[in-house]
């Protein structure tokens, strides 16, 4: 589920001889954090656009796209062919992203991309719970568990919140982008067809008073 290329200067991938698809490559680094990235890329016709994205190990890390200027998914191959791919790291580092197009004679497209990772437990630093607390757990008849528990899953729902609404600014872009085209093919031929209604019409009177203009002059 590679780029059929190789990797270019400055982490880029260069053109393939192949068809690519959208996938992930790990990459070893010194260290990985969780972090969430959201753009838009133009994907030229017949190369490859790659990027990078931290992971930690025994995470999750989930890459979405949406072409937002073509309707249809045939300049994109995907394996599985699904807007979402869905990782789960075995090791801590960085691990590359690449979107192509199928073949030199396809189109261009423009894509929402968006790729998040982050790790399954808390790990050090300010995730950790004061120590104090341990020592007040059942004071108040609440676990810190079951607070941790909670938020945790309330941060679930938020995250999920944030990316359907990606997801649907990537459609309302999408379809932004189809109107707009839409509507120049529709002003387009809709000015062809008024000349040519223009034309036919000059042509019927002009063939009607030919058929009537008659100059022979009648005796009485």
């Amino acid at each position: 589920m590679f780029c059929g290329g190789q990797r270019g200067p400055g982490g880029g991938c260069s053109s393939s001889r192949r068809p690519c698809v959208c996938g992930v490559r790990a990459r070893r680094a010194a260290s990985a954090r969780s972090q969430d990235s959201e753009f838009t890329v133009l994907v030229p016709a017949g190369r490859a656009e790659c990027f990078f994205q931290a992971a930690v190990k025994n995470g999750t890390m989930e890459v979405e796209y949406q072409v937002t200027v073509w309707m249809d998914m045939g300049g994109l191959q995907s394996r599985p062919p699904t807007l979402r791919i869905r990782v789960e790291p075995t090791e801590e580092g960085d691990y590359e992203i690449c979107l192509t197009t199928a073949s030199a004679a396809s189109r261009r497209r423009w894509c929402s991309l968006r790729s998040s990772s982050k790790g399954k437990a808390r790990r050090g630093g300010d995730d950790e719970w004061p120590a104090g607390l341990e020592e007040i757990d059942g004071a108040f008849g609440v676990q810190l568990d079951d607070i941790r528990e909670s938020m945790d899953s309330l941060h679930k729902r938020l995250e999920r919140s944030r990316q359907m609404q990606t997801v649907l600014r990537a459609y309302e872009a999408r379809d932004r982008n189809l109107l707009e085209d839409n509507l120049w093919r529709v002003s387009f031929w809709s000015c062809a067809s008024v000349l040519v209604m223009l034309c036919v019409a000059l042509t019927q009177v002009y063939t009607v008073r030919k058929l009537f203009d008659d100059k022979r002059r009648v005796c009485t």
